[in-house]
């Protein structure tokens, strides 16, 4: 184990595996360490919406067993993971977070977990997220920094067992920046695919056409191994070429669009980070240069506006039924969706093309690897403010616009103790990409080694 740690659940998740394959620990150690840092800190944070405690432990004997006979369960062998409350599991409930599925229990895993437990992960729980990962309720889960701040979106269960190392890792849901907005204030790596890259099926839908399938995990690494077994491609390498080992971004091109991401709502300390790691990232080889996309400010109307339609056309029988069922700011939403008209839908998926096709000319002429921004333009507010955040989606909804992969990694911290995060979009389906450069900016920085205050 690295040097210092004596704790599994402060690991990460290829730390876990090369000590279980050097029979330093056992998935029984890991999972027992997992569940009792989720005792330490479920008080506090409330990440779980329900937490699989024998069933975790029993597959972690069984992992076990199987190592002992030399076998090995796949690249997850033994791992933690924590699930969001909107994919189906056939063996524990999925009420996403709503009185409308209080008691459900799906006959089946969504396909993101079957491929989870098929590379041999176990999953510890579900975690909590907004009602159907669209109301405006404030759930109970609390940002791991400071337990008075927001937690981050829909995802921010998920974000925050990673943070406290009540799961090695985990998965979410990207509407509108919902994996990577709690990754950036609970100080972890969240990444939203390209969109279809990963399964959504038996993922309870919040708008199909913006919806992405996410991991989140404390080290890039991690994230590239998750995304590699949730979407099936080949795992990514993330070493640097041996010519490039001094620069291991050279002939990179980085694109930064102030406009946009560096509007004057965007708070100083944030600014000051992300300029920052532009530095680093410079140093690092890359090429960094201005670029500027006018159209990136229709994304948050195309997104809130395809929201409200298709959310509501998913849930018009529902509520229908379970009217009163529903948080009353849930139900307000979607009746409001249910009284726009058609020609406004189709407006805003006109919209969608012009921002995509703006998108896509910026990166073929200027060349660009990615794009660099902050990955919200402030440090977790307070959590009273958790109704107020349009702004958040202004800096995420581009990326779930365009279908572009987009990663949120730690890049400094506020004066008040705040993690602050660098959001890189990259090329349709160049995971690979984006997961290489910030490979490369955490190997050279030390944000991701931080962790939070676990007492309560």
């Amino acid at each position: 184990m690295r040097a210092g740690i004596t704790d599994p659940a402060d690991l990460s998740i290829s730390e876990l595996i090369e000590s279980m394959k050097r029979r330093e620990l056992w998935a029984a150690d890991v999972v027992a360490a997992n569940l009792r840092r989720l005792d330490l800190t479920e008080p506090s944070v409330h990440a779980y919406a329900y937490v699989a405690r024998d069933e975790a432990m029993a597959a972690a004997r069984a992992r076990d067993q199987l190592a002992g006979r030399g076998g090995w369960a796949g690249p997850l062998h033994g791992i933690p993971i924590g699930v969001k409350d909107l994919f189906e599991t056939g063996d524990m409930p999925t009420e996403a977070g709503s009185r409308v599925l209080a008691g459900n229990r799906p006959s089946r895993d969504a396909e993101a977990v079957r491929r989870l437990r098929a590379a041999g992960a176990i999953v510890v729980g579900k975690t909590v997220t907004h009602e159907f990962s669209y109301g405006l309720n404030v759930p109970s889960t609390r940002n791991v920094w400071d337990r008075s701040r927001y937690p981050g979106g829909s995802s921010a269960g998920s974000g925050v067992a990673v943070a406290v190392g009540s799961a090695a890792g985990s998965i979410g849901t990207d509407t509108a920046g919902s994996v990577r907005t709690p990754a950036a204030v609970n100080g972890i790596v969240g990444l939203k695919p390209t969109y279809g890259s990963v399964s959504t099926e038996g993922v309870i839908p919040t708008c199909p056409s913006l919806d992405h399938v996410g991991p989140l995990a404390r080290r890039v690494t991690d994230c590239a191994l998750l995304f590699g077994v949730l979407s099936g491609s080949v795992a990514v390498d993330l070493d640097a070429p041996p010519a490039a080992e001094q620069l291991p971004l050279l002939r990179t091109r980085l694109g930064v669009e102030r406009r946009h991401f560096f509007h004057a709502g965007v708070e100083a300390a944030v600014a000051r980070a992300v300029e920052r790691a532009l530095g680093v990232l410079r140093q690092l080889g890359a090429t960094v240069v201005e670029i500027t996309i006018p159209e990136l400010e229709l994304a948050p109307a195309v997104t809130s506006t395809i929201m409200a339609v298709e959310a509501s056309h998913w849930h018009r029988t529902l509520i229908r039924e379970r009217r009163f069922d529903y948080d009353p700011a849930t139900r307000i939403m979607l009746e409001l969706g249910q009284l726009l008209p058609a020609v406004r839908y189709l407006e805003a998926q006109q919209a969608r093309e012009v921002v995509r096709g703006a998108v896509r000319r910026a990166f073929l002429e200027d060349s660009l690897d990615a794009i660099v921004a902050p990955s919200v333009p402030v440090t977790a507010p307070p959590i009273e403010r958790a109704t107020e955040l349009g702004g958040l989606v202004h800096h995420q909804s581009p990326a779930n616009v365009t279908g572009q992969p987009s990663l949120s990694i730690p890049c400094g911290f506020s004066e008040d103790g705040l993690p602050i995060g660098l959001q890189l979009i990259g090329r349709p389906f160049a995971e690979d990409t984006v997961l290489r450069i910030a490979a490369a900016y955490e190997e050279a920085t030390s944000w991701h080694e931080r962790r939070p205050p676990l007492a309560t």
